[in-house]
């Protein structure tokens, strides 16, 4: 795939791809409106993302575009210095922050691609999590409000030199930001060769959201995983839900949280899943590249986590036993070879990305609207709680998935790389 030689000098994209994305974010992922508000996360890398979404909100009439930066480094200070009771901090006026996020006329974007390498590295495990879990214990109402579909958010990502840089150690930085944001754009189908606008996105997401249906109505009980070093049982409620694609959020707007997303997913039963796992790709966490992730799990709970070297190790073991809840599984996501980030066939150490190139599992809590309750009244089971949400990548075209239905019949999901259904 080639750069279209047309972005500015000092740019990544030229400016009417640039507004294009932009306005592909604000009016299709969240469907933002005359008079709402736009919120943006993002870190001084994405000054450029950053700016051109505050101009789309505007253009589609917003009231307001406020854009925060988020500074590793300066969270690594904390962590390095501050005294243990200042670890986590939710000052007043950032909570008041959070709490305008949830409010129906509001949206938010958290720009992702990792601008600064290493900001916690060499800092120890403990102090990262307890940091951590500091803020999220001062903000469970949040998190609460989170899972119960309150929130109006997508996440997208932005080349950055050292991200770009990663992915096509070939190319020179800027050659590998431009090439970057190209393969973002197609993969969002957004490229050159797609419809106008966001049509093809939107023509994607409906498509995602129609198997989701198809797999629901399938009313598996459970699911076997079997590929290289992965031998997996997972059971599902009576009352699963798949998803995917976009869904309506409790204020019955309808979102795409992931751009972009080839993944369709549901919670498992907390506690029923058994057999080891073996990741297909490495995880990218916490600013560092965590290679060689496997496992094992036993009633649900995980027994055993390898990864490439201790210190990972040694990270990301904090993380899952962060709450009760964070060694079982939240959710299942099954993605086929038809999807573009696979088919490119290169790792792009960003769980945005890499997720939607391979079937995943996720550690820590689950979704409430992966439940559909089967008669009126019905009470749905419960999915998985936890502070923490973690998706690990597993998926490959040996991967088979096979979906068991009452009585024991046998549905093929995935068969050579490829949905069956």
């Amino acid at each position: 795939m080639q750069v279209p030689p047309t972005a500015a000098e000092g740019s990544v994209l030229a400016p009417e791809r640039l507004a294009r994305y932009a306005d592909a974010v604000v009016a299709s992922c969240l469907k933002l409106g005359e008079g709402d508000v736009l919120f943006v996360q993002g870190q001084p890398a994405h000054r450029e993302l950053l700016v051109a979404l505050a101009e789309a909100a505007y253009r589609a009439g917003a009231a307001e575009a406020n854009v925060e930066y988020q500074d590793n480094l300066v969270s690594a200070a904390r962590i390095r210095h501050a005294a243990d009771e200042h670890l986590g901090p939710l000052p007043d006026w950032a909570a008041k922050r959070l709490r305008a996020q949830l409010e129906p006329r509001a949206a938010s974007v958290t720009i992702i691609g990792e601008g600064d390498p290493g900001a916690f590295d060499k800092l120890p495990s403990a102090r990262i999590v307890a940091d951590s879990r500091a803020r999220t214990g001062k903000m469970q109402w949040f998190l609460r409000a989170v899972k119960a579909g309150r929130y109006r958010w997508t996440g997208c990502a932005w080349p950055t030199p050292y991200w770009a840089t990663q992915v096509y150690p070939e190319l020179a930085e800027g050659d590998a930001m431009r090439q970057l944001a190209e393969d973002i754009l197609w993969f969002c189908r957004l490229g050159p060769d797609d419809p106008p606008g966001a049509e093809g996105w939107e023509a994607h997401v409906e498509a995602i959201a129609r198997r989701g249906a198809t797999l629901t109505a399938l009313q598996l009980e459970r699911l076997e995983l079997r590929g290289p070093g992965t031998e997996l049982d997972i059971r599902l409620p009576a009352d699963a839900r798949w998803l995917g694609g976009r869904e309506a959020n409790a204020y019955g707007t309808l979102v795409s949280p992931n751009f972009p997303t080839e993944e369709n997913f549901s919670s498992p039963t907390p506690g029923a899943t058994s057999g080891s796992f073996r990741c297909t790709r490495p995880l990218s966490f916490r600013g560092r590249v965590i290679e060689g992730i496997a496992g094992e799990f036993r009633g649900g709970r995980l027994v055993r986590l390898e990864t490439a070297n201790e210190s990972d190790r040694e990270l990301l073991g904090a993380f899952l036993a962060y709450d009760d809840g964070a060694s079982r599984l939240g959710e299942i996501a099954l993605v086929d070879r038809s999807s573009r980030i696979g088919r490119m066939e290169r790792e792009y150490a960003n769980t945005l990305i890499d997720e939607n190139a391979a079937a995943h599992i996720a550690f820590g809590y689950g979704f409430a609207q992966a439940r559909v309750a089967r008669r009126p009244g019905a009470r749905t089971h419960r999915v998985n709680s936890s502070n923490l949400h973690l998706d690990v990548m597993i998926g490959s075209d040996e991967l088979e998935v096979t979906g068991f239905a009452a009585g024991g019949r046998r549905v093929p999901l995935l068969r050579d790389g490829l949905w069956q259904i």
